[in-house]
């Protein structure tokens, strides 16, 4: 075949292809994150009821499984919007663009607070970043001072710190899959293991060898202080409990020993049953989030497939409840649920962005 007529079929492949969407899906097709999903769902909700379109379908896949499937390719089998509690990855838009999703549409929605959490039953802990690191990494230094590091001997959190109490470490956490894992091992484990001198310099020697132009030597450092800093013990501490934070609270209330990891909004929604821990002196609060003063806090985003706006019935108009003040504002009914509001210059931006299809760019 010749290049102009194989562009031309390939071309009328791919209108094909959305046209068929159009026929044979008539509703908005969203994935992804577990902490974004109670959000998306009230959205989708409303939007549903409100409005002559169908309530969108919202599934909970965890950020990195909704941003697989959502970078797959362009047609009714994809989803429309996929939902992330951390910022899609260089590597995903990378797998994007070789699927054909080459516009997307990066939304931030708000701020999230990942709480370190137990049964109110329970003494509440107070926690720094460095006890999480020492108490959750795979690897951690060697206790005999030296600048070595050795597999993760501790088993009770006095071991990690004499300050805290003698209880066996017991953290019920997100897969490897989810935004809540990404984001936790970046603020808290890494927040912990950059305190410890000779593993931080790991990461100045990468920047530092960056600038010098020797990239082969600053990708290995920065993938060892990674590797150091964002691995999680395997040995039956940390144990996966799924992408459901609903069920990892019903864990916390049927054992007091328990910890778990989840989203503020969480906690938020089951005040009368766990609290959040104290790390670093700060709890987490709805203003502490706000403020910044708590540590373990992080942007919420979805992102729009743009190919399939104009073709899937009702995703422009979606995209003006999610981003309208009424509910994604400062005193809007995502808030209530437990969502921290962007400042009011961060929403017009938003808004602005969204209204005119912005494309994404790293």
């Amino acid at each position: 075949m010749k290049k102009p007529l194989l562009i031309a079929a390939i071309a009328l492949s791919s209108t094909f292809t959305m046209n068929a969407a159009h026929a044979a899906r008539d509703y908005i097709n969203v994935v992804g994150s577990s902490t974004v999903y109670p959000f998306s769902t009230v959205v989708a909700e409303r939007f549903g009821k409100s409005t002559q379109f169908k309530t969108p379908k919202v599934e909970s896949t965890g950020s990195g499984g909704g941003l697989k499937l959502f970078c797959q390719g362009v047609g009714v089998q994809f989803p429309d919007i996929a939902n992330a509690s951390r910022r899609i990855k260089a590597s995903e838009v990378q797998l994007c663009a070789d699927n054909g999703v080459t516009d997307v549409v990066e939304v931030l929605i708000g701020y999230d607070g990942i709480v370190l959490g137990n049964s109110i039953d329970a003494n509440q802990m107070t926690l720094t970043t460095k006890d999480l690191f020492l108490a959750l990494a795979k690897d951690v230094p060697n206790p005999d001072g030296s600048a070595t590091l050795v597999e993760n001997p501790y088993k009770t959190w006095n071991q990690v710190n004499p300050a805290l109490p003698n209880r066996e470490i017991e953290v019920l956490g997100p897969p490897p899959t989810s935004g809540t894992r990404d984001a936790f091992a970046e603020l808290a484990l890494e927040g912990g293991c950059k305190q410890i001198d000779w593993i931080a310099d790991l990461n100045k020697k990468s920047k530092a060898a960056g600038k010098a132009g020797d990239s082969e030597l600053s990708k290995k450092l920065k993938n060892q202080y990674k590797a150091v800093c964002h691995t999680v013990r395997e040995d039956g501490t940390f144990i996966e409990a799924g992408e459901n934070d609903n069920l990892i609270v019903q864990k916390l209330n049927a054992n007091p020993n328990l910890l778990g990891i989840f989203g503020f909004s969480f906690l938020d929604q089951n005040i009368d049953k766990i609290q959040g821990a104290k790390i670093n002196g700060f709890e987490p609060t709805f203003d502490s989030i706000a403020d910044g003063d708590y540590p373990v806090s992080r942007p919420l985003y979805f992102y729009v497939k743009k190919a399939h706006v104009g073709v899937i019935p009702g995703i422009t108009e979606f995209l003006a409840e999610f981003t309208s003040n009424k509910a994604f504002g400062e005193e809007g009914y995502l808030t209530e649920k437990g969502m921290i509001p962007l400042g009011d210059d961060m929403r017009k931006n938003v808004k602005s962005d969204v209204k005119t299809l912005k494309n994404l760019s790293l």
